[in-house]
């Protein structure tokens, strides 16, 4: 993973101080958790689902972005934030719009993808960072994010908006 080698060789970090930072970000994963079922209440699973979703696009840019320890350590909590808000918002949507007798199988293709995928983002991600330098891995995926987040939009918006869904 880039971020511990841009935590260690950009900002200068120890091992002890990058420790904290992994902390900031799990604080932020467990307020995101803390926080879901009030914010999907107040403004629904579509809205809270959107917005963590293009929260993610535009934390990544920062974070290739990040100036300081500080700043990095702030971005990755509202990512953890953003994370964990999109995940139980998705699962949650998934359990209602799936019928009960795909849902294993459904569940178990989002798993292998989701995870399956992961060794070839880090892959990706290394070699950009060797190639264009190790911020460069940050904004490219924050991009992608978006880019993907465009192709996705009109589906999730007509999912959610075929009355199937009740509120996460």
């Amino acid at each position: 993973m880039t971020l511990v080698l841009l935590a260690t060789q950009t900002l200068h970090l120890s091992a002890c101080s990058y420790g904290l930072l992994l902390a900031g970000g799990a604080l932020g994963s467990v307020l995101g958790g803390l926080v879901n079922a009030r914010i999907v209440a107040r403004f629904g699973a579509l809205p809270a689902l959107v917005t963590a979703l293009v929260a993610n696009v535009f934390i990544f840019v920062a974070i290739g972005l990040s100036p300081n320890a500080i700043v990095l350590g702030v971005l990755l909590a509202l990512n953890g934030l953003a994370t964990t808000m999109w995940s139980i918002v998705a699962v949650s949507l998934r359990q209602q719009l799936v019928p009960a007798a795909l849902l294993g199988r459904v569940n178990g293709v989002y798993r292998m993808l989701g995870w399956g995928l992961i060794p070839l983002g880090a892959l990706t991600g290394g070699l950009v960072a060797h190639e264009f330098g190790l911020r460069a891995a940050y904004p490219i995926a924050g991009g992608l994010r978006g880019l993907a987040l465009l192709v996705a939009l009109p589906v999730i918006v007509a999912a959610l908006s075929s009355g199937r869904a009740r509120r996460a």
